[in-house]
């Protein structure tokens, strides 16, 4: 009888560490200490940690199911993806399996270590929050050299020799920005993440270079940058009472550029509380074109993302190198570009 492969969870309880413990000194990173690294790398070796996970990805097995994991499973965008994932992969005789890391490093690296040791031919991944910030990639990378080819979406990392499909999001929230600023406005106020989110440094970026083209100088009150430490509804609640304590101190600002429909459904629910009126005296406008923006009164002017068509390039992406070889050595970054849709918001 085969004896059971441990798991990193595994390793971790046993130790008494973190995954991320785990995961960072088989990776040897500097942030550990060289005695917690021998011991989890020992007790890896003697449990055959690595050894029975290459092994088993020797195995000639073809099963035609892809992985796919993403963030969160509220977000409209993501679910586009998934659906443009789901079409091309079904047309060409795939099947599909989604899990959730609900932005958890820990729990995308439990899911990718599933994925990599039972049916899976590649994965398909936007990066969790945590993982990016702990900028700690080691299941992805050890994915990787087991032969399983991974593609990135969306949420990325220069750090990974991978194939990529990402937005054009700094030249979209220029081009959005522009938008308000071409309808009079020119005191922006931007909703956005924080900057190790390779999505929201882009979007500030590409906000920041818009002002600058039009002469215009930015104030940083007019800057919000999200703390994403919360969950979404504790969040909100918080970017809530950050705009309402803007208005109340006299901040003035006529436009609000948001980097994704929820912060600007957000903004628009204390702009009505505070009776001003949308777009008469803000303009607003957002990335992510889904369903809030569209059955919000007034309905949302936004930057369309393509989710569908990134999904789908990114199917195409994994299904290629599955299905040839010789394309496994190359690696391509996608670039999806944006545009806008306008309604009622502008």
């Amino acid at each position: 009888m085969n004896k059971k492969r441990i798991t990193l969870k595994e390793i971790a309880t046993e130790l008494g560490v973190s995954i991320s413990t785990v995961s960072k000194s088989l990776n040897n990173s500097p942030e550990i200490g060289e005695e917690t690294k021998k011991k989890v790398v020992a007790f890896a070796k003697a449990h055959q940690y690595r050894t029975n996970t290459i092994a088993l990805s020797l195995k000639n097995r073809k099963t035609k199911t892809i992985g796919v994991i993403i963030p969160e499973i509220v977000h409209y965008f993501f679910s586009n993806v998934i659906n443009g994932i789901e079409n091309y992969a079904s047309q060409q005789g795939y099947n599909v399996i989604i899990a959730v890391s609900n932005e958890s490093f820990e729990k995308e690296v439990l899911q990718m270590e599933a994925m990599a040791n039972g049916f899976i031919d590649g994965i398909i991944i936007s990066l969790a929050k945590e993982t990016l910030k702990k900028q700690d990639y080691y299941h992805l990378q050890e994915t990787m050299a087991m032969g399983i080819p991974v593609i990135l979406f969306d949420r990325v990392t220069s750090n990974l020799s991978c194939d990529k499909v990402v937005v054009d999001d700094k030249s979209g929230a220029e081009a959005a920005t522009t938008f308000l600023i071409n309808k009079g406005r020119k005191k922006i106020l931007l909703l956005s993440t924080q900057d190790y989110l390779n999505v929201g440094n882009h979007r500030t970026n590409g906000y920041l270079d818009a002002l600058k083209k039009n002469g215009i100088f930015p104030d940083n009150r007019l800057i919000i940058k999200c703390n994403d430490q919360r969950s979404s509804e504790e969040e909100m609640v918080v970017l809530e009472k950050q705009i309402e304590a803007l208005i109340d101190e006299g901040v003035d600002f006529d436009g609000v550029f948001a980097v994704n429909e929820i912060y600007l459904a957000a903004a628009l629910r204390v702009l009505r509380a505070k009776n001003i009126k949308v777009p008469k005296e803000v303009s607003m406008i957002c990335f992510t074109d889904g369903v809030i923006s569209r059955y919000t009164t007034p309905r949302l002017t936004t930057v369309s993302q393509h989710a569908e068509e990134m999904g789908i390039t990114s199917a195409e992406l994994l299904i290629e190198k599955l299905e040839d070889e010789s394309s496994m050595d190359k690696t391509i970054t996608k670039i999806i570009q944006c545009s806008i849709v306008e309604r009622e918001s502008t």
